[in-house]
């Protein structure tokens, strides 16, 4: 089967489109024929995680398709099940933090990139049947962090305020969607003039410009919840629009991991500070509930076929997209 794998070659020399064996289920799996999947950051990072001299990998985290054959012992679904992936693997139920043991589908296991994909039984749940095949495939690990983030980590409620930094990314838009639909208001920025516009039509009550003073372009007003994923470029600007007592929640550092903050002006602000990362089964089952209840829809920026893969992880890395990029899975 045709799949985008990471093999030969460090760094972007390593991804390319390959020929690779599908692989039958075992007990416990179900094997699915895909219809779409969508790209991540982490896509890009397995790029360098994954070593040149290893086997090749099947790169992807995002998918939805058809069950089309199950391991023995497997009963929640059945062969023809319309389905979606949770790529949080190993994760079952809602926790603090991750379980040791906790992967991420897509690497060090094949992911969703391809005709095929063999996951465990419990990682698959049905399809939202509102959602085309293309908005199926790129929900799931976007909008499970986003949920986490808002809902199990920072538990926003209405009328509170959310800024959320650098509006564009595919958790960011499902943020600003989720946020929305709590009864929040919610306050995005962006260097790009044309997202701030994108921001503006999905819903968002106010646009800013990432690179000028947040604080003058806000009048002065402070916000309740700063959710974070630029890291050391944004910090101090997140942190210093937080009003006393207000949270930052960090799931991601695309700018830097390491920054430097001011502990005494921290503690006496009285802020809290959280970190979140992706989500549990238990998680994943209560987004596709909330995005089914408030007839959420996935932003698809363009949908690319498996053969182009560099142009769609190029599309990414330069930062062009508005919502999710889709992979078009033809069996």
């Amino acid at each position: 089967m045709k799949a985008i794998v990471h093999y030969g070659a460090p760094g972007w020399e390593g991804l390319q489109v390959m020929e690779m064996e599908e692989q039958q289920p075992q007990p416990g799996q179900v094997k699915v024929r895909l219809k779409s999947a969508g790209l991540n950051h982490r896509d890009i990072w397995v790029l360098y995680r994954h070593q040149p001299d290893a086997p090749p990998i099947i790169l992807g985290s995002d998918g939805a398709g058809i069950v089309e054959s199950v391991g023995e012992g497997v009963q929640n679904v059945k062969p023809g099940d319309e389905v979606v992936i949770n790529p949080s693997l190993g994760w079952p139920e809602k926790s603090p933090a991750p379980p040791e043991g906790f992967e991420i589908l897509g690497f060090p296991d094949h992911g969703t990139f391809a005709a095929t994909v063999v996951v465990p039984a419990e990682n698959v749940e049905p399809k939202p049947a509102y959602l085309t095949w293309t908005e199926a495939g790129v929900l799931p690990l976007a909008a499970l962090t986003a949920y986490r983030a808002l809902v199990t980590r920072v538990q926003v409620t209405r009328g509170q305020t959310v800024l959320i930094p650098g509006i564009g990314s595919g958790v960011a838009t499902f943020l600003l969607q989720m946020a929305k639909a709590l009864g929040a208001t919610v306050y995005v920025t962006s260097r790009s003039p044309a997202k701030r516009e994108q921001a503006l039509a999905l819903g968002a009550d106010r646009v800013i410009s990432t690179e000028g003073d947040w604080n003058s372009q806000l009048n002065g007003e402070k916000v309740d919840v700063v959710i974070e994923s630029v890291g050391r470029a944004t910090f101090q600007k997140s942190l210093d629009q937080l009003k006393p007592g207000g949270t930052l929640v960090i799931f991601g550092a695309t700018a830097g991991d390491e920054v430097d903050f001011n502990l005494r002006a921290f503690f006496y602000g009285q802020y809290n500070l959280l970190g979140s990362t992706m989500g549990s089964a238990q998680e994943f089952r209560e987004m596709l509930c909330f995005v089914e209840q408030h007839g959420i829809r996935p932003v698809v920026d363009k949908v690319f076929p498996l053969d182009d893969a560099y142009h769609a992880f190029k599309r990414m890395d330069e930062g062009e997209q508005f919502g999710k990029i889709a992979f078009s899975i033809e069996s």
